[in-house]
């Protein structure tokens, strides 16, 4: 299918402007269908002399050295395009939102379909983001076809989705990929669950699309992200979107259930997941897992496993049920419940408002709450304007959230200037990529010299002898070493993202490379 150009979507306010880079990637050639060789051409190949399979070997060696430096003289850099909690609603995310087992096969496929354009990528998925961290050899062309992705996937509109993306580019990107994984740029500030979401990202680009430079962006990123909860105070306290939700319910139920407390209230937990067990957890320590609390999974023996250690741990009565698939189970227990918690990781609604509005409730226990943890949702958005139905999604976490967030404020802020620090440490290495082909060409360039000087004195050295003449080659090679030492030294070392790249941009004008 022919694929449109697309303009870049909006950027949020730090994005910096793109210019596209001068030198345009080459395409790869269209793979050939191998063919079997012919007894000539193997004969033809056996007899070929051993001068011409070394001279073969040394052609393939500096073609490769050539490729490479080629790409380093790209610069890749990492930039992110998304959508979070921030922007785009649980209605917008959960048309992106696809399972872990999925990220580096989305990865794999953004980076086929860009036409050379992103040179690595990894995919990160959660209930409150959907975002692809990459690096690209033409920046414009990477966010139009990863862009283009979007769109399909999600089946929205482009002027729809456009509202909803943002866009960061190199030291922005770094930034946030740290900030993410810190849970400084969650719904629930400092909360858990994200770092092991983002080492499950690292680990999908390590073996997968990821690449060099954003396999590093993301291990880096995990490192910051274990600094900030080590070194700080930022996930204490209610740190999930689990515990959000139990807040909610807790905060809610007597206003929505007529009176009726958390803790006396008949509760069905869907799904049997690590949003359940985090709630479970949260529920369980407060003694609010209700006077009666089913688990409904799908299949029964990991719910029973997850149910038996709270039993154990807590001394709290959960049943546990399988549904084998049958959508009705979930109506049949829905019945009897006051709260009802959904956290699956189905697709499509698990309850919808048709069938909601015609559950057979008891008498004076008609009043119904819904909390969907899940993204996608479980829960169709319309029980809310049911009557004695109250549905809140992971959106309606929000005033929860901002109190909770308001009581770390000063862990914010230390937080940050460790990040700062892992950005430093990024940002240079980054930097020192660049350097790369330019201490290679100074290296070829002053051996080229010191081979032409000596072969124009090589008269002269005629009359000298073995020993002496090696005395001069270790004499010569040492002078280009010293003199190099200082420059490269300088690229390679310690110092600021600025200091080296004046470095860089003075040798390159001084030496010409």
């Amino acid at each position: 299918m022919a694929r449109r150009v697309l303009a870049v979507v909006a950027c949020v306010s730090s994005a910096r402007a793109l210019v596209a880079p001068a030198v345009q990637p080459a395409r790869a050639a269209p793979a050939r269908t191998p063919r079997a060789a012919t007894m000539t051409e193997v004969e033809t190949k056996e007899a070929l002399p051993l001068s011409s399979v070394v001279l073969d070997e040394e052609e393939e060696r500096r073609l490769k050295k050539e490729r490479r430096l080629a790409a380093a003289e790209t610069s890749l850099d990492v930039f992110v395009v998304g959508l979070s909690h921030h922007n785009a609603k649980v209605e917008v995310r959960e048309k992106l939102a696809i399972p872990q087992d999925e990220w580096s096969e989305s990865a794999q496929a953004i980076v086929d379909d860009s036409n050379g354009a992103i040179a690595e990528a990894a995919v990160l998925s959660t209930c409150n983001r959907f975002e692809v961290y990459f690096s690209a050899r033409d920046a414009r062309a990477a966010f139009a076809s990863i862009s283009q992705h979007f769109q399909e996937r999600s089946g929205l509109p482009m002027a729809e989705l456009r509202e909803s993306l943002f866009m960061l580019t190199e030291s922005d990107a770094s930034a946030h990929a740290l900030r993410v994984s810190a849970g400084l740029d969650s719904l629930v500030v400092g909360e858990g669950q994200i770092l092991s979401q983002m080492k499950a990202c690292y680990a999908n680009a390590i073996e997968g699309a990821g690449g060099k430079v954003t396999s590093r962006l993301l291990n880096t990123a995990v490192a910051a992200g274990k600094r900030a909860r080590d070194e700080t105070d930022i996930s204490k306290g209610a740190v999930s979107i689990s515990s959000a939700a139990y807040e909610l319910a807790a905060e809610r139920a007597p206003l929505d259930l007529a009176g009726l407390e958390l803790e006396n209230a008949r509760v069905l937990i869907v799904g049997a997941g690590k949003m359940t067990r985090l709630l479970l957890t949260h529920m369980a320590s407060h003694g609010a897992v209700g006077r009666k609390c089913t688990i409904l999974n799908r299949s029964y023996q990991r719910a029973k496993d997850m149910a038996d250690e709270y039993k154990e741990g807590y001394d709290v009565d959960i049943d546990v049920v399988a549904s084998d698939g049958d959508e009705q189970v979930a109506y049949d227990f829905a019945k009897d419940a006051d709260i009802i918690f959904t956290a699956s990781s189905a697709v499509d609604y698990i309850f919808d408002a048709e069938n909601i509005a015609s559950l057979e409730r008891q008498a004076g226990r008609e009043k119904l709450m819904l909390v969907d943890i899940a993204v996608p949702r479980n829960v169709d958005p319309d029980c809310d304007q049911l009557d004695d139905v109250r549905a809140y999604d992971v959106d309606s976490l929000k005033a929860v959230v901002e109190r909770n967030t308001a009581k770390r404020r000063r862990e914010i802020v230390e937080a940050e200037k460790l990040l700062e620090e892992e950005q430093a440490s990024f940002r240079a290495w980054i930097t020192s990529l660049g350097a790369v082909p330019a201490i290679t060409k100074l290296q070829t360039k002053a051996e080229d010299l010191r081979q032409a000087e000596l072969k124009r004195a090589d008269k002269k050295l005629q009359s000298l002898s073995s020993r002496e003449i090696e005395a001069v080659e270790r004499l010569s090679r040492g002078i280009v070493s010293k003199l190099l030492h200082g420059p490269m030294s300088s690229l390679r070392g310690e110092g600021s993202t600025d200091d080296k790249k004046n470095t860089l941009s003075a040798l390159k004008k001084m030496f010409g490379v």
